[in-house]
């Protein structure tokens, strides 16, 4: 492979992801530009990058999303490669094209490689072909709910219809009897084309109670792959993740060598090029599926960097640079245990409802074994435009039970006021025996959270300092006309934690 040195990067994204990757390219001593939409004039990433340029009005779709604007950034500041992070246009294979053409370096895979793991149907052909195993289902589009109910029949119900080009949980539903297909499947068609544009749905087995595993790798372009191990990814809400770690606690030695083995075979079917995450369904009886593929750096690709002691970013930049992989396989090895917590500005008793607002005080958990990736301050304005991920709490120990007790005292000690924020979820979540023993599945959520009764009952002393919380909360909002109000509910939960941080001494 040709060795291409650039000295300067332009981060295609935003928030906390655009933080880490200016941290990771300034390491390396080259030089950094951000673009930002006129919502993120201060934010974080674009005050930490050596340039900054303006791409746009807030909506993503008149900025982070509009390939020419980005481009000309890369033009006006002389940048000679882009990274584009995860989300917006990371998976997008006309801006890989695009970047290329433009005669700049593209971080991360071809546009190839995005085109056939973009769509589902032909990444299942592809996998199919090369021997990775597959969840029994058609490999080709349906929209006769007549076929789609002989193909049910014929692999059993329940079934899952899927958008071919989806993602993030959309364009997704179950079914579990043959009176259920014709509605579902034009219900999911319709989604599927309001969505993503394309109406394309197939069938596949739905499997029970499964658990989600996913495993890093990296490709240097021409075939050689090297997998990073495993992350479990099973605590999601609407389908999305929000708790992760590694390694997996449902694994044993031979299961994670085959899984890993599938992976890295995935990978060198399509010359696959920079960090990417193979992702499975594993059954209850230890058979796994592939699912998708993400050519993209993962939103929880910190915890395998702490097991592994890699550096995934700055493995992207020496890939796209021509140097190859910078790890051989032999070498890699999981060492203790890392969680991660994904820290949303949503409430979680109101569905996850997204939320929005001034951060007004801003106290980041600190000690052995804790890192924070961050994309916010103490003044920072939410803003309702993009995905409500505010930082990721990245939690190391010696082991499970140590990253455990750890991941407790850094929540509690986790200190966000302003918008409401899932912080008290993640406190719910790590006390669950499910959880604790490590055998949740990706039902947790649906099957245990319960909004209404996830809060223990505050006894009278708390309840009095909620009420003194919350006075001292309405009085501080009314004096000042700048501090926009939390969303409707939010005070509830919100409070009523803070309340326990003082009863307890945890300020």
């Amino acid at each position: 492979m040709k060795v291409k040195k650039f000295d300067k990067v332009l981060v295609a994204n935003r928030g906390e992801i655009a933080v880490r990757i200016l941290q990771g390219i300034r390491e390396m001593g080259l030089k950094t530009v951000a673009v930002y939409s006129e919502a993120d004039r201060v934010a974080a990433h674009v005050l930490r990058a050596d340039e900054a340029v303006l791409i746009g009005p807030a909506p993503a779709a008149e900025s982070y999303l509009v390939i020419d604007r980005i481009l000309e950034a890369a033009r006006a500041t002389g940048a000679q490669a882009i990274h584009p992070g995860y989300g917006f246009l990371s998976e997008n294979a006309e801006f890989a094209a695009a970047v290329e053409e433009a005669g700049l370096t593209f971080i991360g895979p071809t546009a190839d490689s995005m085109r056939v793991m973009g769509d589902k149907l032909s990444a299942r052909r592809k996998m199919r072909s090369s021997g990775v195993p597959v969840v029994p289902g058609t490999d080709e589009a349906v929209t006769d709910p007549e076929v789609a109910t002989r193909i049910a029949g014929e692999i059993g119900f329940p079934v899952l219809l899927k958008a071919s080009a989806g993602g993030g949980g959309k364009g997704m539903r179950i079914v579990r009897e043959a009176g259920e297909m014709a509605s579902a499947l034009r219900q999911t068609m319709g989604e599927a084309k309001n969505a993503f544009g394309d109406d394309a749905i197939f069938v596949e087995k739905y499997i029970e109670n499964p658990k989600h595993i996913e495993i890093q790798v990296l490709g240097d372009g021409r075939g050689g792959a090297i997998h990073l191990f495993e992350r479990e990814c099973s605590v999601q809400r609407r389908h999305q993740k929000v708790i992760e770690e590694s390694p997996a606690p449902s694994l044993s030695p031979q299961l994670r060598q085959e899984i890993c083995d599938a992976a890295v075979q995935t990978a060198r079917a399509i010359d696959y090029r920079g960090a990417g995450t193979v992702e499975f369904i594993l059954a209850p009886g230890g058979e796994f599926y592939f699912l998708e593929m993400n050519t993209r750096l993962q939103v929880e690709h910190p915890i395998t960097e702490r097991v592994t002691g890699t550096d995934l970013v700055s493995a992207m930049v020496r890939i796209a640079q021509g140097e190859g992989i910078c790890y051989r396989q032999e070498d890699l090895q999981q060492h203790g245990w890392a969680i991660e917590y994904r820290i949303y500005a949503e409430d979680a008793a109101r569905n996850f409802a997204p939320s929005v607002g001034k951060i007004l005080a801003l106290d980041l958990p600190q000690g052995p074994g804790v890192r924070v990736d961050s994309g916010i301050f103490e003044g920072f304005e939410v803003p309702i435009h993009y995905d409500p991920m505010l930082a990721k709490l990245i939690i190391w120990g010696e082991n499970r039970e140590q990253a455990l007790a750890r991941s407790k005292r850094a929540l509690e000690e986790f200190i966000l006021h302003g918008p409401t924020h899932n912080i008290p979820f993640h406190l719910w979540a790590i006390q669950q025996k499910s959880f604790i023993s490590g055998e949740y599945t990706t039902n947790f959520v649906g099957e245990e959270f319960d909004p209404e009764a996830w809060l223990p009952p505050l006894d009278d002393d708390q309840r009095q300092a909620v009420i003194a919380a919350a006075a001292l909360f309405e009085a501080n909002r009314r004096s000042d006309s700048t501090t926009a109000p939390t969303t409707p509910g939010s005070s509830r939960n919100h409070w009523r934690l803070n309340a326990r941080r003082a009863m307890t001494g945890n300020r």
